[in-house]
């Protein structure tokens, strides 16, 4: 195995995900794994239907504990459509 990687979960993912959420109520908002590959599967499995969740790497700069962050996209109100078209520059 892979060096231990220290996850710290953000707003975002406790938001999305419920078991993301649970953890941090739980045991605290870090949780440390054995390897950068079991924490992008424990993000695939708390990920809920219709949302993804990810591991990303703390900046190297950021000085603080973790080694990188659950994240989770933020949805907007309602799921939004195909794109529209394109409107013209108008001749170029």
């Amino acid at each position: 195995m892979g060096e231990a990687y220290l996850v710290a979960v953000k707003p975002s993912a406790r938001r999305t995900s419920r078991a993301a959420a649970e953890w941090v109520a739980e045991r605290g908002p870090r949780r440390r794994f054995d390897s950068k590959q079991l924490a992008r599967e424990w993000a695939r499995e708390t990920s809920p239907q219709g949302h993804t969740l990810w591991i990303q790497d703390a900046h190297p700069l950021d000085s603080g504990p973790a080694d990188g962050y659950l994240l989770a996209r933020r949805h907007r109100g309602h799921d939004r459509g195909p794109p529209g078209e394109q409107a013209s520059l108008g001749g170029c």
